[in-house]
């Protein structure tokens, strides 16, 4: 694809790291499916930015480093100084961070050419929808593991 250039993830996030430290935003395209549907693989891209001065809170979408990746999902609590991160596609798979491998947050995403901004009516309604079906495809999983086990 012409204007496509593949960066070493290393590479990557040093920089995303320093326009970050920086004071500047970063905008990614969303590579995985660790947070479907709330953002879908190679379609949709995500604006990164610095931490808010209000602070972290449950429910946001931040950058993160863990066990030398940077992963990006959604705050389930905070403890603390100790974040449990979880992706809204993943199924009871959580990552558990100090406050301070935090490295941006996602204000905004871009779906088909329009922006939706973190907060705004369209954003609440993606996230009900994506923790909806995380929550239908848990209890299936549930159902599923439970009814297995008894024909076993």
């Amino acid at each position: 694809m012409k204007g496509t250039k593949t960066v070493n993830n290393e590479i990557l996030f040093a920089e995303v790291e320093r326009i970050i430290g920086e004071g500047g935003g970063v905008e990614l395209r969303v590579k995985g499916g660790s947070m479907r549907p709330f953002l879908r693989d190679g379609r949709d891209s995500v604006h990164l930015a610095p931490l808010p001065a209000s602070g972290l809170r449950r429910g946001m979408v931040v950058l993160f480093r863990y066990r030398g990746h940077h992963i990006l999902h959604r705050i389930r609590r905070i403890e603390g100084t100790r974040a449990v991160i979880e992706g809204d596609g993943n199924y009871r798979l959580r990552e558990e961070t100090a406050t301070a491998d935090i490295v941006a947050w996602a204000d905004a995403i871009e779906r088909g050419g329009k922006r939706i901004v973190f907060g705004s009516l369209h954003w609440r309604l993606l996230t009900t929808r994506s923790l909806a079906v995380k929550a239908a495809r848990t209890l299936f999983h549930d159902l599923r593991g439970t009814y297995r086990r008894k024909d076993s």
